[in-house]
């Protein structure tokens, strides 16, 4: 602790007058070295893919044929639906009451700065005006392009736009379905032709990756037979430079993806650009009629815990068949909307700062001279301490509300082995905030290490 702000506590009573023999201890520098250097931040590509540090939090989208009978994304390999009995539901997709505009707004409305769409989903039916297949959305009674209709909005209001795309295919007679997971099993006419069918997927990802205006980003997913191959992400680089593409594709891509919660990953800090994905609804990406919902509390902890720690979050919804985005879904997104707006000054241009307290109940954030406690995990009580800091701050402030939090810096009972004062964040509103995540603000005068 410096000189100076040793004796400021003192003077403010902070540091009680029985605590003198410290003073010792605290200028010893024998007693505690705690590492305070900087924290290694990802690097940056240094080129156009540097939009995706920008823009962390953004929307997924799940939107398919599988909104029809509205029982989970993957209808057709987890209810055993035969390739035939599926395409059916071809002619009653007409979501008439698709405005883009909309979706868009929801987007902006709860903070998020970027979409990443499903073009294909593992049932292999395109959202866009493809010539590889007849199974598109060019060939039900909408008969409009989904993804031109969505690429024009995003344009318009200059709103990254990412591209989902499955490998696995439940519709594609080259594809060699082999009932492993997220496969159905093999249906009559089946000719399964790896070589023949990548040639089809190139020539899709060739059309989407020319056929829309700029590209932000490309989302492989369902790499089931796990085949390598860098040329065709380099395809993908050559015509849309600036889109980032992800890991679950043909070669180990530009980010990592964990998916919901049970791939949690608690690292304190990550070493590679990193996207995890979340949806709303326990059970399904895509819209579930009768859907179980995360709590509010849950999705803010998630979604806190990645973007304090300099990774981007995807929050998924569901679309119904009409098109519109169910009323439970826009609820929960408005109510997320409201506790990001209110404390997303601190994950916009901060360093995560992990090293400057070993409390790992909290993250933290940093802004020059202004650090942000992030208290992300169940608090066990109304008070937060920040080891080894001491030094108080000259304001600080609940960001989820604006009220002031009270400061001290004292040694406390449980602290006696080290005999080291410790910053102390008290009488927090746990009780009253206990479905949302507090967020404190701490300005200090010089520096804090």
């Amino acid at each position: 602790m410096e000189r100076r702000f040793f004796f400021r506590a003192m003077a403010s009573g902070v540091l009680a007058a029985r605590l003198s023999p410290l003073v010792e201890n605290v200028y010893g520098a024998s007693l505690f070295q705690p590492d305070i250097s900087e924290n290694n931040p990802v690097k940056r590509f240094g080129d156009g893919r540097d939009w995706f540090f920008e823009n962390r939090f953004g929307m997924f989208v799940h939107w398919g044929l599988y909104a029809i009978p509205a029982w989970h994304e993957q209808h057709q390999y987890r209810g055993r639906v035969e390739r035939a009995e599926y395409a059916k539901l071809t002619a009653q997709f007409n979501p008439k009451k698709f405005e883009p505009e909309r979706w868009l707004d929801l987007l902006q409305e709860t903070g998020m700065r970027y979409l990443c769409f499903t073009t294909k989903h593992i049932d292999g039916f395109c959202m866009w005006d493809t010539r590889q297949t007849k199974f598109n959305v060019m060939n039900t009674p909408y008969k409009r392009d989904i993804l031109g209709m969505l690429a024009e909005a995003c344009h318009k209001r200059n709103i990254p736009l990412c591209l989902y795309y499955s490998i696995d295919d439940g519709n594609h007679p080259n594809y060699p379905s082999e009932g492993r997971h997220h496969e159905i099993p093999p249906q009559p006419g089946d000719s399964p032709d790896w070589d023949k069918y990548l040639e089809f997927l190139k020539a899709q990802v060739r059309e989407l990756c020319t056929n829309y205006g700029k590209i932000h980003g490309f989302w492989w997913d369902a790499n089931v037979p796990e085949y390598k191959d860098t040329s065709i992400n380099d395809m993908i680089r050559q015509l849309q430079p600036d889109a980032v593409i992800n890991n679950r594709g043909f070669d180990d891509g530009d980010f990592g993806t964990p998916e919901r919660d049970f791939e949690r990953d608690e690292s304190v800090s990550f070493n590679r650009p990193t996207e995890a994905c979340q949806a709303v609804g326990m059970e399904s990406w895509g819209y579930r009629a009768d859907e179980d919902y995360y709590t509010d509390r849950h999705l803010i902890r998630s979604i806190d815990r990645y973007l304090c720690r300099d990774a981007n979050y995807l929050l998924n919804v569901g679309p119904m068949a009409d098109g519109t985005v169910s009323q439970e879904n826009v609820d929960i997104l408005k109510r997320i909307g409201r506790w990001y707006h209110s404390v997303k000054e601190s994950f916009e241009d901060v360093k995560h700062v992990p090293q400057m307290t070993t409390n790992r109940n909290v993250a933290l954030t940093r802004r020059g001279q202004t650090l942000y406690v992030h208290i992300n995990k169940e608090p066990q009580g109304n008070s937060v301490k920040l080891p080894p800091m001491v030094t108080l701050p000259k304001s600080a402030v609940l960001l989820n509300d604006g009220r002031k939090v009270e400061t001290i810096a004292n040694l406390t009972p449980a602290d006696h082995v080290s005999q080291w004062p410790v910053l102390r964040l008290r009488n927090l509103p746990a009780n009253e905030m206990a479905n949302t995540v507090m967020v404190v603000k701490l300005v200090f005068d010089s520096s804090i290490k």
